[in-house]
């Protein structure tokens, strides 16, 4: 039985995810996501959907870079 990398949790159904060589194990989407998604350079909540970047920085919208500083991103509407 694995143990879950965020929680600690020993569970038998547990999920592998592997980014850049490093295997990383979680019981649940929602430890994977608090351990792996990205945090919006402007208001800090996790990126869990495509977001946007510029110049590197993870934003999760248009709105949070723009209120970050002058931004090229645009929004498709």
């Amino acid at each position: 039985m694995d143990r879950c990398d965020q929680c600690g949790n020993a569970y038998d159904k547990c999920l592998v995810v592997e980014r850049d060589g490093v295997r990383r194990v979680f019981d649940s989407f929602e430890c994977a996501i608090a351990a792996m998604a990205p945090l919006c350079a402007a208001c800090g909540c996790r990126v869990i959907g495509h977001g946007v970047e510029e110049e590197g920085v993870i934003f999760c919208c248009v709105h949070c870079a723009a209120k970050h500083g002058p931004t090229s991103l645009r929004d498709r509407a």
